[in-house]
């Protein structure tokens, strides 16, 4: 696979006549990312290694979900919203009204959302219709699963999360949630869950999870390989929003993030890289 550019994977969407203020742009050598949680892990490696090669530049994460990320950026408080998922609508009409501008996103990984079910649970392999039944409600023992007569603990995300509405859209396909669902506001607080509750299914990103069982969808394991040839159901991108088309010190940071030294930590935390860095 040939080695994309960075314009292959920045979506200008609109530039305003006149360009919305960076939320630092006293200090052009601060770059501050909010978003995701799901990405956090990555976004602090990404800084981590940045600072390292650039002394001078300081870069500060933080986590609280995808649409918190979304709403700092629109006012302006961050150069970037790290996003597991596409704007919405009222989301750009925001960053219009605020930024004068549709802003740019930037792919910078692809990711699996993975089910994450107890090392006890001999349970391996979901549909994704059973899944789609277990959190609105219409299955609720696993011994209609082939598991144990034993009743389904389900454990979510919070709505400020991306991961949140990718699952309620390619899985739950609109459909709400079953009442009684505990919704955490971490992947981490997921798997922790799940991993303390033999009964339990949760979701969350593919990098997360050493000490649960992600469950086979469709039969198809959530593993790179399929991910990247398109098998796995529950792929995803991952995404670097700025309000503005970047310069300087951020322009930097991003084609880092794309060149092959930041899709390499992509690897090396357990995500998949846009394209082969071995």
């Amino acid at each position: 696979m040939r080695r994309f550019s960075l314009l292959a994977f920045v979506i200008l969407f609109l530039f305003g006549c006149s360009a919305g203020k960076r939320a630092n742009q006293q200090d052009a050598n601060i770059i501050r990312i909010k978003g995701s949680d799901t990405m956090l892990n990555l976004v602090q490696r990404w800084a981590e290694a940045f600072m390292l090669r650039n002394p001078g530049v300081s870069v500060y994460t933080e986590g609280g979900g995808s649409r918190t990320g979304i709403a700092a950026l629109i006012d302006g408080k961050v150069d970037i919203a790290a996003v597991s998922r596409p704007l919405q609508a009222d989301e750009i009409r925001e960053l219009v009204e605020k930024q004068n501008s549709l802003g740019i996103s930037v792919l910078c990984a692809k990711d699996a959302l993975s089910v994450y079910l107890n090392l006890q649970n001999p349970v391996r392999n979901l549909t994704s219709q059973q899944i789609r039944d277990i959190f609105t409600g219409k299955i609720s023992s696993w011994r209609d699963l082939g598991g144990e007569d034993a009743p389904i603990s389900v454990i979510g995300r919070t709505p400020n999360s991306g991961t949140y509405l990718f699952f309620e859209e390619h899985i739950l396909l609109g459909t709400p949630y079953r009442d009684g669902v505990l919704a955490l506001s971490t992947t981490e607080a997921v798997v922790d869950a799940v991993a303390k509750d033999r009964y339990a299914i949760g979701y969350g990103g593919m990098a997360y999870g050493q000490n649960v069982f992600h469950a086979f969808v469709d039969g198809v394991e959530p593993s790179g390989e399929n991910v990247r040839n398109g098998d796995y159901p529950l792929a995803r991108y991952l995404y670097l929003y700025t309000a503005q088309k970047p310069t300087a010190e951020l322009k930097k940071f991003i084609d880092w993030v794309l060149g092959r030294e930041g899709q390499a930590i992509v690897q090396q935390i357990g995500y998949i890289p846009l394209y082969p860095v071995q």
